[in-house]
């Protein structure tokens, strides 16, 4: 079982914005496979800076979408860059996925790239079952177990080097990474049927060593958060290029392996 309460930190909407193509690629893959009617409730768990959720409500005419994430300043860039008067089926709102307080109002639970910053995944899903009406589905795609080891050893051998060992006792708390079995049985315990849940293998590509440069700063608080802020940017740098050391581009382009946790499951009409 999983346990600890959500993974908190300071966001920057406008950085992550720009880096992270990849998982909006991830977030289109997921929408399509909802195949969506275009009459549905959706709620998006961890929407970050709004873009997919303004993808889903594009997809749903006559339904709406709703944003939810931690971070105030994530809904605040997303209420200011999608507001209502354009967006007329689209809102955004500041929220805690592990106390979800909703009863029976979405048809459709969606989350891309954000769950794998929630330990307690068994807490997460009864909110669901909650915020699901009978019959609702969620498609759901986080990072799982295995998810690009080869950087994430790097960073803490580098961790356990000076000068960094001296600034940081290494990340004081894992990044959410299952695997399959131990999430099935959490969607069950909460009253969902599991339809599908696999690990899948997916690579990220970035075109310049600052592209991956970017991707760390913008996402790995676990690991910069802890060492001050003015080495953080030294830091950074040393992982990027030790990586692309030990694992040099084949085609001119940096590829990082990742693997993603997918599930799709049903709330039973009983």
């Amino acid at each position: 079982m999983h346990g600890g309460s959500i993974i908190t930190h300071a966001w920057n909407p406008d950085d992550y914005h720009r880096h992270s193509a990849a998982q909006r690629a991830w977030a289109h893959e997921l929408i399509e496979k909802l195949a969506l009617a275009g009459d549905e409730r959706v709620l998006d768990l961890g929407c970050g800076e709004g873009k997919v959720t303004a993808e889903l409500a594009a997809c749903l005419p006559s339904g709406s979408a709703l944003g939810l994430d931690l971070s105030r300043d994530m809904i605040a860039f997303a209420r200011e860059r999608f507001p209502p008067e354009r967006y007329p089926n689209l809102r955004f709102m500041e929220g805690d996925m592990l106390d979800l307080p909703f009863d029976e109002e979405f048809d459709v639970v969606f989350s891309n790239a954000a769950l794998h910053w929630v330990p307690d995944h068994g807490r997460v899903f009864q909110g669901i079952a909650c915020a699901l009406r009978p019959g609702g589905r969620i498609i759901l795609q986080m990072g799982g177990s295995g998810n690009a080891a080869p950087l994430f050893e790097i960073a803490d051998e580098m961790l356990a080097e000076e000068p960094w060992r001296g600034f940081s006792s290494g990340p004081s708390s894992r990044y959410a990474f299952y695997g399959p079995e131990e999430e099935r049985e959490l969607l069950e315990a909460a009253g969902l049927t599991p339809l599908r849940v696999e690990l899948i293998g997916k690579d990220m590509i970035f075109d310049l060593l600052e592209g991956l440069m970017g991707w760390v700063r913008t996402t790995w608080h676990l690991y910069l958060e802890p060492l001050p802020e003015d080495v953080r940017p030294t830091f950074i740098e040393g992982v990027a290029n030790r990586y692309v050391e030990r694992f040099p581009p084949a085609d001119g382009r940096i590829h990082v392996p990742m693997v993603r946790l997918e599930m799709e499951a049903v709330k039973g009409l009983e």
